[in-house]
C-alpha cells in the first residue's frame, strides 16, 4: 500500500505527539497513496540515556529539574463527567464524536472519544500538577474526532489562582468560540503546606520546623483548624523482588502513594527489579480512619502502566519511626504479589488530633472520585452470600434458642429467662439500652485481654498464611469441573431467589391487606388493631409485654399439646400477594365460558410449583415431577 518515515529528532521527549504521515511508494512517486495518523510519545531508553538528553537539550533544563525533583505546588485532580448541548459537526448524522483536551503549563490530557453523541458521558479522572513558577490557566478544549481533521468544538480556561485549595468545585463551564457546556469536578490539592515529595539524598530534617508540626495538633489548639486532623510523613526506600514486566527480564518501576483523593508518585527507575526510589512524602490528613495505599507500577512506552504490587496501610496501624519491609500483594491484597517475594522498605510518621479526629469520624466520609465499578463474578457472589449466611445462622440461633425457652426443653433454662424478661420489663428504662452495648464491649475486651495478643500479629508470617491457603483454594477451584461450578453457583443463586420471594410475598401481603383485597381478613385487621390502640392507652407498656411473656412460656404448661404460632404472621398468611391474585383472575375469566374452562384445564396442566401453590395443597411439589412426566406422555 505504501511506506511513511518519521524522523524522531523532531519529537520532544515524553510528550505525546498527534502526527499526520503521508503513504509513499518509490516506484510510483506521483501517485497519491493516503495518509495515516498516529499518536507518538518519546521515552528513553534508560535512566543515564535521560540525564544525557536533559543535559544535551537547553530548551528543556527547567523540565528536567522537575522531574528529578518532583517538587510542585499542588496536584489538581479532574474528574470529566459529561457535556450537555454540544455542536454537531457532522452533517450526516447530526452528531459528534467529541473527546476533550486540557493542558496545563507543560502537562496535557486527552480524554477517550465518545462517539456520535452530543450529550457525552465520560467520566474520566485525571491528575495535574501545578507549579508556583508555572502557569495557572487551565485550558480546556473540545474536538470532533474525523478522519482528516479533527474539528473545533469550543474552549474554556479556568483561572486556577481563584480557586481554593483543599475544596471540590463542581463545575459547569461553558464552552466559547463555539456551543455546549462540560460538567467537572475540581480540586486543588496536595498544597506546600500538606502534600509534598522531596529527595531523601537531600532532605535535612529541620527541627523548628518538626516542632511547628507538633504544635499544630495539640489538644488546647484542637479549634484552631478542625480539618487538618494531621501530619503523614512517608520515606519510600527500595523495592526487591519485583516481578518483571519487560522483555529482557526487567522491569521501569514507579512507586504511587493513594491517601483519600491525594496522589504522589516517585521518578521512574528503568531496567531493574531492585529500584531505589529514595523519596519523602508528606501528607496532609483529613480522616485518620483513612487507609494509605503504596502501589508499584511498571511503565511502558505506549504509556500504559502494568500493576506490579500493593500495600494498604491504615493510619491507625503506623507505628512512628519504624523502618521495616512490608509484603506487596496483589490487586485484592488477598496474596503476594507476582515475582520473588516482592516487598518495599517504608518509613513513616503520623502526628494528629485525637479531638478532631472524633470530630471528622462522626461527619460524612470523603467520597472518592472514580471509584473502579464492581462486576458481577461468581467467586464474589458466592462469597457475600457465605458472608451474610453467618449473620442469618446467628439469629436463627438466637431465635431457636428463645423458642427452646418457650417449649421448657431446659426447665431451669425457661424459668430464668421468664423472671429475668418479667425484671427488665418491669424495670425497664431508656438508658439501660446504651448500657447493654456498653456491657458487650466488656465483654469482648476481657475476652481479648485474657486470650493474650494475636498468635499471629499483622506481619509476614500472617502474609505467609494467607498465600498457602489462597493458592489451595485456587488448587481446588481449578480441580473443579465445569459441572460442579454451575451446581454451586445455582445452589446459592437458588437460595437467595426464594429468601427474596418470601419477603417480596410477605411484603404483598402486607399491601393487600390494607387494599381491603379480601374484606374479611382487612376487617379482622382493623378489628385487633382498634384493640391494641385501646390497649397500648389504657395499660403501660410494660405490664403488655409482661402479659404477652407469661402467656408465650405458661401455655406450654397448661396447654402441653398446643402449636407454636405467631398470631400476626398467621393472618398475613392468609392474604393473597400480587402473584396470587393474578392466578386468581386468570381462573375467574377462564371459568365463565366452556371455552375458557378447557383453557384453565389446560393451563392447569402447564403449571409449574410456583403457579399451583393456590390451587393444590403444600406437599403437591412431591408429586409435580410425575405430573409432569403423565402430562408429557400424555
Amino acid at each position: 500500500m505504501g511506506s511513511a518515515f518519521l524522523d524522531l529528532t523532531t519529537l520532544d521527549l515524553g510528550r505525546n505527539n498527534d502526527l499526520m504521515l503521508t503513504l509513499q511508494d518509490p516506484c510510483r512517486p506521483d501517485t497519491s497513496l493516503g495518509e495515516i495518523y498516529i499518536s507518538a510519545t518519546l521515552y528513553p531508553k534508560t535512566q543515564e540515556d535521560k540525564e544525557q538528553y536533559f543535559q544535551k537539550n537547553s530548551r528543556n533544563q527547567d523540565v528536567n529539574k522537575r522531574l528529578k525533583s518532583q517538587i510542585w505546588s499542588s496536584v489538581v485532580t479532574i474528574v470529566l463527567i459529561e457535556g450537555k448541548n454540544l455542536l454537531a459537526c457532522d452533517p450526516e448524522t447530526g452528531t459528534s464524536d467529541p473527546y476533550v483536551k486540557f493542558r496545563l503549563g507543560n502537562e496535557k490530557y486527552k480524554s477517550k472519544t465518545v462517539w456520535r453523541s452530543l450529550n457525552p458521558r465520560w467520566l474520566e479522572q485525571l491528575d495535574l500538577h501545578l507549579y508556583d513558577d508555572g502557569d495557572q490557566q487551565l485550558e480546556i478544549t473540545v474536538w470532533d474526532k474525523d478522519r482528516t481533521k479533527d474539528d473545533f468544538i469550543g474552549r474554556c480556561v479556568i483561572n486556577l489562582m481563584e480557586m481554593e485549595r483543599e475544596r471540590t468545585y463542581n463545575l459547569w463551564q461553558e464552552l466559547e468560540d463555539g456551543a455546549g457546556s462540560l460538567h467537572l469536578l475540581l480540586t486543588i490539592s496536595g498544597t506546600t503546606a500538606s502534600e509534598t515529595i522531596s529527595d531523601l539524598t537531600t532532605y535535612e530534617e529541620n527541627y523548628r520546623e518538626k516542632q511547628n508540626i507538633l504544635n499544630r495538633y495539640l489538644w488546647h489548639r484542637t479549634f484552631h483548624n478542625l480539618k487538618d486532623v494531621g501530619h503523614l510523613t512517608v520515606k519510600v526506600f527500595r523495592a526487591t523482588g519485583l516481578a518483571s514486566a519487560d522483555i529482557g527480564g526487567k522491569s521501569d518501576p514507579f512507586c504511587v502513594l493513594e491517601l483519600g483523593n491525594a496522589r504522589l508518585q516517585t521518578q521512574t527507575e528503568y531496567k531493574t527489579l531492585t529500584p531505589h526510589w529514595n523519596k519523602i512524602f508528606t501528607f496532609n490528613v483529613k480522616d485518620i480512619n483513612s487507609v494509605l495505599d503504596i502501589i508499584v507500577f511498571d511503565e511502558d512506552r505506549d504509556h500504559k502502566v502494568e500493576f506490579l504490587g500493593k500495600v494498604a496501610i491504615p493510619l491507625l496501624r503506623i507505628r512512628n519511626g519504624e523502618k521495616r519491609w512490608y509484603a506487596l500483594k496483589d490487586k485484592k491484597l488477598r496474596s503476594r504479589a507476582k515475582g520473588n517475594s516482592p516487598q518495599i522498605l517504608l518509613e513513616m510518621s503520623l502526628v494528629w488530633n485525637p479531638i478532631r479526629a472524633c470530630i471528622r469520624t462522626l461527619n460524612p466520609k470523603e467520597e472518592k472520585f472514580m471509584q473502579t465499578e464492581m462486576k458481577f463474578k461468581r467467586q464474589v457472589f458466592v462469597r457475600n452470600v457465605l458472608r451474610l449466611k453467618v449473620f442469618v445462622m446467628l439469629f436463627l440461633e438466637i431465635g431457636k434458642f428463645v423458642q427452646d425457652c418457650f417449649e421448657w426443653e431446659s426447665k431451669i433454662q425457661s424459668f430464668a429467662a421468664l423472671v429475668l424478661w418479667l425484671i427488665l420489663c418491669y424495670y425497664f428504662q431508656p438508658w439501660m439500652l446504651p448500657v447493654a452495648g456498653l456491657l458487650i464491649f466488656l465483654k469482648q475486651y476481657f475476652i481479648r485481654h485474657l486470650a493474650g495478643p494475636a498468635p499471629v500479629p499483622w506481619d509476614e508470617i500472617a502474609d505467609s498464611d494467607v498465600d498457602e491457603e489462597d493458592e489451595d483454594d485456587k488448587e481446588k477451584e481449578e480441580k473443579k469441573s465445569l459441572k460442579e461450578r454451575l451446581q454451586a453457583i445455582q445452589d446459592v443463586t437458588q437460595g437467595v431467589q426464594n429468601a427474596i420471594g418470601k419477603i417480596a410475598s410477605l411484603l404483598e401481603s402486607v399491601k393487600n391487606m390494607f387494599n381491603f383485597t379480601v374484606p374479611y381478613l382487612s376487617w379482622i385487621a382493623i378489628v385487633l388493631l382498634t384493640s391494641a390502640t385501646f390497649l397500648l392507652y389504657l395499660i403501660p407498656i410494660r405490664y403488655l409485654l409482661m402479659m404477652w411473656a407469661s402467656n408465650k412460656f405458661l401455655r406450654r404448661i397448661f396447654r402441653p399439646h398446643v402449636v407454636p404460632n405467631n398470631e400476626i404472621l398467621d393472618l398475613l398468611s392468609r392474604i393473597p400477594d400480587d402473584e396470587m391474585l393474578q392466578y386468581i383472575k386468570l381462573l375467574g375469566v377462564g371459568l365463565s365460558t366452556h371455552l375458557g374452562r378447557l383453557s384453565v384445564i389446560r393451563w392447569y396442566l402447564q403449571l409449574d410449583y410456583k403457579d399451583l401453590k393456590l390451587l393444590t395443597s403444600p406437599d403437591s411439589d412431591q408429586r409435580r415431577p410425575q405430573q409432569r412426566k403423565k402430562h408429557k406422555s400424555s
